[in-house]
């Protein structure tokens, strides 16, 4: 299948041109295995989010063929270094796949200088690291997730222990939820529209099924 760059920025993949050239459907087409590290400061502050994302077999492999330069069936340091320069750049638009919030609002996070790409056990790894743009303390409760507005990818956490916070302050407790697919169709149904699933760019609403990391801290804490 041929690739066509330009066709997939229009519909807003531009992270998955390198490797397909069909528009998003209401379905993943990608798969990948993530873990979230929460890293809090001294003063309650979270300071950083550091993501892992481990990719499926077969888009590893379509990835392995569109940048293996010399043919070597293997990624070098400097063809790892473009994988990372394109994901880096494509998923820019799209907060990085980050969902941050506190108190049901959105939270503004930094741009990750950079992405780091490794390829193991024939998978392809993408890492990064973030931050709030502003001191994001703790208090009222904290929700962060991962997820594709376009519902290209399906990003997930296998195991609860693949989402963890450091030094979580005394008085304040986590929990990972994860949303019923039913549940939450029934209980926006109004909005789940047949247009919603047809727009190519994506819809904040797609959250809404996404695993998610509740850090919730006593008043007194």
């Amino acid at each position: 299948m041929p690739i066509c760059h330009k066709s997939l920025l229009k519909t807003g993949m531009a992270f998955f041109a390198i490797a397909f050239s069909v528009p998003a459907l209401a379905h993943p087409h990608v798969f990948a295995e993530a873990r979230l590290d929460v890293n809090v400061d001294g003063k309650g502050n979270i300071k950083s989010l550091h993501h892992v994302w481990r990719f499926d077999d077969l888009f590893s492999s379509t990835v392995l063929v569109e940048f293996d330069k010399n043919q070597d069936l293997a990624l070098n340091q400097e063809e790892l270094e473009d994988v990372a320069g394109v994901v880096h750049t494509s998923l820019a638009d799209f907060n990085y796949f980050q969902m941050v919030t506190q108190g049901g609002k959105d939270v503004a996070m930094e741009a990750p200088e950079r992405l780091i790409a490794d390829f193991v056990d024939n998978q392809l790894i993408i890492l990064f690291e973030s931050k709030p743009e502003k001191p994001l303390a703790l208090g009222s409760t904290v929700s962060l997730g991962v997820y594709d507005p376009t519902f290209y990818t399906a990003i997930d956490f296998i195991e609860d222990s693949y989402m963890t916070v450091n030094d979580l302050p005394a008085g304040c407790s986590k929990a990972v939820v994860r949303p019923d697919p039913d549940e939450a169709l029934a209980q926006n149904q109004q909005t789940l529209t047949e247009a919603f699933f047809d727009d190519p760019v994506g819809n904040d609403m797609s959250k809404i099924f996404a695993t998610r990391l509740e850090i919730t801290c006593s008043k007194d804490s």
